[in-house]
């Protein structure tokens, strides 16, 4: 065998990464750094860079803050501590840190946008009608920067005058889960640029999957293959996202995971982001690495949907963790989506040997639908526990013995003369 003594595994440098502009990369590698005590000098200072330069202003300003109170901190954090706030919108504390800072390009530039803020306000009160676009201008963009407030009130009057109205008032929708005024803003708008294409694939693809409309499913694949496909897009973010929003509708989640592997670098802790690919593996049967994923989802919205909640319970039963499964079921109010995840505990959790959980949602079943054929999958689940009682792999027998009593069946009377009989020889007591 031939080795090339030359070619090593290199650790890049932080200054490899600052160079590349991979911001995330240097602030992972700084963070490491940190947690196992070989804090390199000024680390803290370019860790609230990385974090500036993500966008991440309130992690910079809390960095920075820190640094502000320790003896030796250099003067122009100060400026930078105002430029987090500025970005984070609050004036008046950055102009408060910037007076502080020593006297620089960078200051005098943030000290002039500063001046320019209780401008806007003024411009929005001038009535002349020459001014009367710039007007309209700026109350839409208002809207965006505040994150859609006051959208319904300043947006639709605009979506004829500034084109891009009609696009964040589309977007505003989404975010409401008004689907359906989305879909009926853009339906007429003919695409002409990669986000337009974007958006009228997004809102198709929910109302798709809302109303089950293969159509608009496929109608949406194509405008994401449009832009995944098209050479301006294939290599951006966007472009790689679109490709694989298209293979996720085609259900080819190999490919899925391709395209969701090369952007996830710029997704740390998206929530969003997470629940697509942890879909994805789990699709493919990588449970372990699905969960994981599932778990790292912060948002109630999502973690309270149906589609969240019956694959996390499906990967957790997949792992042998049943009982975290029948948690989720617990956690649950009476509703359609209960019963739904009913069956699959039931059913996965007899497919894969945890015959205890299989026997509780079997009978949870059965109560809720007495005419029902749940009794065989509840008999066969408790004599699946009797048989791992048996091989002492499970005592639950005290709690199987109510379950069958819960049933009127008549074979109920057999199955438990003969666990009584069981018990009674080898000296397990049962009420």
């Amino acid at each position: 065998i031939i080795r090339d003594k030359r070619k090593r595994n290199k650790v890049p440098a932080l200054e490899d990464y600052l160079q590349q502009r991979d911001y995330l990369g240097a602030l992972t590698l700084l963070e490491f750094q940190r947690s196992i005590g070989e804090k390199g000098e000024n680390a803290d200072l370019w860790i609230g860079y990385c974090a500036f330069h993500l966008g991440d202003y309130k992690r910079a300003m809390e960095e920075y803050k820190a640094l502000t109170v320790q003896p030796d901190c250099p003067l122009d954090v100060w400026v930078y501590l105002a430029c987090a706030m500025f970005f984070l919108g609050l004036y008046k504390e950055a102009e408060e840190a910037a007076s502080k800072a020593p006297v620089s390009p960078l200051q005098n530039r943030l000290l002039f946008h500063l001046a320019h803020k209780a401008e806007l306000k003024n411009l929005i009160d001038i009535s002349s009608s020459s001014f009367e676009f710039a007007k309209e201008l700026i109350r839409h963009n208002l809207v965006v920067f505040r994150g859609g407030e006051g959208a319904l009130q300043v947006l639709p009057p605009l979506i004829d005058v500034i084109p891009e109205a009609r696009l964040n008032l589309v977007i505003y929708y989404l975010r409401q889960d008004d689907v359906q005024e989305a879909y009926n803003l853009i339906q007429d708008l003919v695409p002409t640029t990669p986000q337009e294409y974007i958006l009228k694939g997004v809102v198709n693809a929910a109302l798709g999957q809302e109303i089950g409309s293969r159509e608009n499913l496929k109608i949406a694949q194509q405008f994401f293959q449009l832009v995944g496909g098209s050479a301006s897009e294939c290599d951006t973010i966007p472009g790689r996202q679109c490709m694989a929003s298209c293979f996720f509708l085609l259900r080819q989640f190999e490919d899925v995971l391709v395209y969701l592997n090369s952007v996830k670098n710029y997704f740390f802790n998206d929530d969003t982001f997470n629940f697509n690919y942890a879909q994805a593996k789990a699709a493919l049967g990588n449970y372990k690495e699905a969960e994981e994923v599932f778990l790292l989802i912060q948002s109630e919205k999502i973690k309270s949907d149906y589609v969240y909640l019956s694959w996390l319970a499906r990967c957790y039963i997949m792992n042998q963790r049943g009982r975290h499964a029948w948690e989720l079921y617990l956690k649950m109010g009476t509703s359609s989506d209960s019963f739904s995840l009913l069956q699959l505990i039931a059913n996965d959790c007899y497919k894969m040997g945890q015959f205890y959980y299989a026997a509780k949602a079997f009978d949870a079943l059965e109560k809720l639908d007495p005419g029902s054929n749940y009794w065989e999958g509840k008999r066969g689940a408790c004599v699946g526990v009797f048989q791992l009682i048996l091989a002492n792999k499970e005592d639950t027998l005290k709690e199987i013995v109510p379950l069958l009593r819960n049933s009127g069946n008549p074979q109920v009377e057999y199955i438990i003369r003969a666990l009584r009989k069981w018990a009674k020889e080898n000296r397990v007591h049962l009420a």
